[in-house]
């Protein structure tokens, strides 16, 4: 027996990596692979049942799942960064996130029939978006700078603020369910704010002092949460939660506290969690679902999309700079996430053990939406950010580190085969020139905490690091892997110090893949345009082929770029050798003497 059960705990392990994988092939939220993954393997097939597969550990399991969740969520919050993200994100999550509370409980109360607790709590678990539902979309939707930053914040400010409130409305349910008197509401808001704050200090403290080692601070950082949230539930039943998202959203605004491996530690472990946990939920799902559960969920969606997002927005638009096309995509894009899930699940399960009526339907309302939202606008938001011309150009474009002879020359090809270029440096004197040359640049280091407020990245998709010093170049490579993807980083090779050139070698996790080859270093680079070498852009024929284009230039010529029919770049490096086709363009390096 328990040879299988350690079978089906891997076997799901698996599943939830595929769904993961899947998502991240295709750019769509994983939840959605990990919901339908969960719905086959549960109610479909029947090879996971949840209660018969965990007993009663599956409440706790939840429960802890639920609050690592939250506490990840809560750590991105940072109350410095809200009077910058506008007021647009300001009345979504205030008092937008109220009005969409009371219109989704009145939908929930008149559209499926569940008590006015019931739907109170409904709207509190679906009125959250998250960042883990926004971002894949965003990534394929690509709109402007401004609908992507107040989409992108309202997620990630929303996520705890909505799981608060959800917490608080079932307290609210619970006290009047067992005859509570409302001091006992308050009593249980006071013990987990308290318990949230008093735990973040002490973590705090212990961090600051460096009395945790770094590589146990993340097992450390765990265990204060998991025991803020059991000991804030013995002292005020219920109010663990609310102690987890507090302790994350003062942790993660406290001074001189570290925490960036702490958070890169809880994405992690966020990503197995939620991997197995809604595989779980999903596969605890009762299949049929309870009558009229179907059609009621699909009319709550409608009235979700078509009715509570747009009055929401338009009401926290009021006064805003947004033109109507980008409010009405705002609009659009609200997709539910994991707090819904996870949270509904987990306070579904509590409400069966106080008998509250529709409280089996809140369950699978909350996944109708889920899926509901996702796939609609998975589907339908890119078509319309086109239509409402709203949407951002692909990501063909190149960010150049770098504002020397090199970087500009090889610039000023890309710019005019046609692709966005541009020029990042912190060095005054090739910025200035770069500019005089008519190329669009940044003045600054572009892995700078200011290049991330003010650097325009709309239709860029790659860099190419070619200033003269290597350590700069593999800071930048270091950071724009997240940005745009390992693939899509190259660095041009910095010739090494003559002495002790071993033990001066940049490591391995610091470099990029080498821009058109090994033998073209960068200061072999200045050496042949000081000779006269020079960048020529030639399109490919079925006469005229890259065989014949060597013949004629010679040997020597250097394949820098290609540019395929359809418009894509394809970077000549190391690892990615070039075979240039008829109806390319070739972007080469070649000698004076054939310029």
């Amino acid at each position: 027996m328990s040879a299988d059960l350690g079978l089906l705990l891997v076997a799901m392990l698996g599943v939830g990596f595929l769904a993961q994988w899947l998502a991240w092939r295709v750019r769509l939220p994983a939840i959605l692979f990990l919901l339908v993954a969960g719905i086959v393997l549960g109610p479909v097939v029947g090879e996971i049942q949840p209660d018969k597969l965990l007993g009663p550990l599956l409440f706790p399991m939840v429960s802890l799942a639920v609050a690592l969740i939250l506490f990840e969520g809560s750590l991105t919050l940072r109350f410095s960064e809200l009077p910058g993200i506008g007021s647009v994100v300001r009345g979504l999550v205030t008092y937008g996130a109220v009005i969409a509370v009371l219109l989704l409980a009145v939908a929930a109360h008149y559209l499926a029939g569940l008590s006015w607790e019931v739907s109170l709590l409904f709207g509190a678990l679906t009125c959250v978006t998250g960042p883990t539902v926004i971002a894949p979309i965003l990534r394929t939707v690509r709109p402007n700078a401004r609908i992507a930053n107040t989409l992108r914040w309202e997620g990630i400010v929303i996520d705890p603020l909505g799981a608060l409130f959800a917490v608080l409305v079932y307290e609210a349910i619970v006290s009047r369910q067992q005859g509570h008197t409302i001091g006992v509401f308050f009593t249980v808001l006071a013990c987990g704010t308290l318990i949230g704050l008093v735990a973040a200090w002490a973590l705090a403290f212990l961090l600051r002092r460096q009395m945790i080692p770094e590589y146990l601070q993340n097992y450390g950082t765990l265990v204060a949460v998991l025991l803020a949230l059991s000991l804030a539930n013995l002292v005020a039943q219920e109010s663990g939660l609310l102690a987890v998202t507090v302790m994350g959203i003062a942790l993660g605004n406290m001074r001189g506290v570290h925490i960036d491996d702490i958070l890169d530690f809880k994405e992690n472990l966020t990503t197995l969690l939620v991997s197995v946990l809604f595989i779980l939920l999903a596969a605890r799902l009762h299949w049929p679902l309870p009558d009229g559960v179907l059609w009621s969920g699909l009319a709550i969606l409608v009235a979700a999309q078509l009715v509570v997002r747009p009055v929401t927005v338009a009401i926290a638009s009021i006064g805003s700079a947004l033109t109507w096309r980008e409010r009405a995509l705002i609009a659009w894009v609200a997709p539910r996430g994991i707090v819904a899930a996870a949270v509904s699940a987990l306070f579904a399960l509590r409400l069966a053990t106080l008998g509250l009526p529709g409280a089996e339907k809140l369950v699978p309302l909350v996944f109708i939406l889920i899926i509901g939202t996702v796939v609609l606008q998975s589907a339908t938001a890119r078509p319309l950010a086109r239509w409402l011309k709203v949407a951002e150009p692909e990501p063909n474009g190149v960010l150049i580190y770098g504002a020397d002879a090199v970087a500009r020359v090889v610039a000023s090809a890309l710019l005019e085969a046609g692709f966005r270029v541009l020029v990042a440096d912190e060095q005054w004197e090739g910025i200035r020139r770069a500019r005089m040359e008519g190329l669009p640049t940044f003045y600054g280091h572009p892995a700078t905490a200011y290049a991330e407020r003010h650097l325009d990245l709309s239709g860029i998709g790659r860099l190419l690091a070619m200033s003269p010093h290597r350590e700069r170049n593999a800071l930048a490579c270091v950071y724009y892997r997240e940005e745009f993807g390992r693939a899509r980083v190259y660095r041009l090779k910095n010739e090494e110090p003559q002495e002790g050139s071993g033990r001066i070698q940049l490591g391995g996790y610091l470099l990029a893949p080498v821009l058109f080859g090994e033998d073209l270093t960068h200061e072999r680079f200045v050496e042949r345009l000081a000779l006269g070498w020079r960048i020529k852009s030639t399109r490919l024929t079925p006469t005229f082929d890259w065989p014949h284009f060597i013949e004629q230039y010679g040997s020597t010529a250097v394949l820098l770029f290609g540019v395929e029919e359809k418009g894509a770049l394809r970077v000549a490096s190391v690892k990615r050798e070039l075979e240039p086709r008829a109806g390319w363009t070739v972007i080469v390096l070649v000698p004076p003497e054939n310029v």
